[in-house]
């Protein structure tokens, strides 16, 4: 058989709830109110962690990257989807389905890797508050926000190539809203097992690893905070590092529901479920779980409006 032809078809055709038609108009309002919410929550975030000095801290640059990360992530998927749910006929080119797969991939492994060194962060600012300042240098955190962006996307480039280049035999109905690692390799019509072992190996790497880490952290970090004879203090570490946690739940939760088991056995309506939800949803509110229990962020917000407000006068 010719596989070479095969491989890289014109264009994929994305089924999504094709057989559910009459769900299509309420996923496009739940869509359309849930990336416009992400993309002005996020920015207002990177506003304002810009503009107001007192938040030009490690904890803040790393919420900046991750708000940066999610408008890259709802983007990468999102618009297309918005675009194929009115249409009659729901396709994606052949490069768009590449780059988004790539894109996609990237900033999901990167938001792993990101989280894990917020924990880090967090654990340096309650566990060892008198070496923050120096432990936690500018040089330091931006090596450790590149060495999130760069391991992302080279587990992309390397995820991607093994599955775009799996013999598919002609298959290109992809039962899914966008371009995802075990939808596609649902397409192949060779022994995938390699694949999904190789998939389980990375997102050990990716999922659990940092996910322990994360744990770990928050046993020393919730020791700490029991030891503070000052309420407000135990009050203000658990706001921030409560924030923290709920997104690690909601996100890590999601993956390790799709990425930590065969795509052989996930269940199709609860895979594309799952995928919505951290791959839309997630992105979503994180702004909203940040600011809503973030006293620093919330007053931050009033300032800017106030000035905005005297701007306007």
């Amino acid at each position: 058989m010719d596989w070479a032809n095969e491989t890289f078809p014109k264009e994929f055709i994305l089924l999504g709830f094709s057989d559910w038609p009459w769900l299509e108009m309420p996923l496009f309002i739940i869509l359309l109110v849930s990336y416009t919410m992400s993309i002005f929550g996020n920015m207002a975030i990177i506003l304002v962690s810009y503009l107001d000095p007192k938040l030009h801290t490690p904890m803040y640059f790393f919420l900046t990257n991750l708000s940066l990360l999610d408008l890259c992530y709802t983007t990468s998927t999102v618009p297309q989807m918005l675009i194929n749910i009115c249409s009659k006929v729901k396709t994606i080119s052949y490069g768009g389905c590449v780059a988004q797969l790539i894109i996609f991939l990237a900033l999901g492994s990167t938001e792993c890797l990101l989280l894990a060194i917020m924990s880090f962060d967090r654990f340096v600012a309650i566990c060892r508050p008198l070496h923050y300042q120096v432990i936690m240098h500018q040089r330091l955190c931006l090596k450790l926000a590149a060495a999130c962006w760069l391991s992302g996307f080279s587990n992309s480039v390397l995820q991607s190539t093994w599955t775009l280049f799996m013999p598919r035999c002609g298959h290109y109905k992809v039962d899914h809203f966008f371009c995802e690692v075990p939808a596609l390799l649902k397409l192949s019509c060779v022994d995938i097992t390699a694949n999904e072992a190789e998939l389980f190996f990375i997102c050990v790497l990716f999922l659990l690893i940092p996910l322990s880490l994360i744990l770990i952290s928050y046993g020393f970090i919730a020791q700490a905070v029991l030891r503070m004879r000052s309420a407000e203090g135990r009050r203000k570490a658990f706001g921030t590092c409560g924030s923290h946690l709920v997104v690690v739940s909601l996100f890590y939760g999601a993956a390790i529901y799709m990425y930590l088991q065969p795509p052989s056995s996930t269940s199709e309506i609860w895979g594309k479920i799952v995928s919505l939800f951290y791959g839309i949803i997630t992105p979503m509110l994180n702004p909203l779980i940040y600011t809503l229990r973030n006293k620093d962020m919330k007053g931050a917000f009033k300032g800017l409006l106030k000035r905005l407000l005297f701007l306007k006068k």
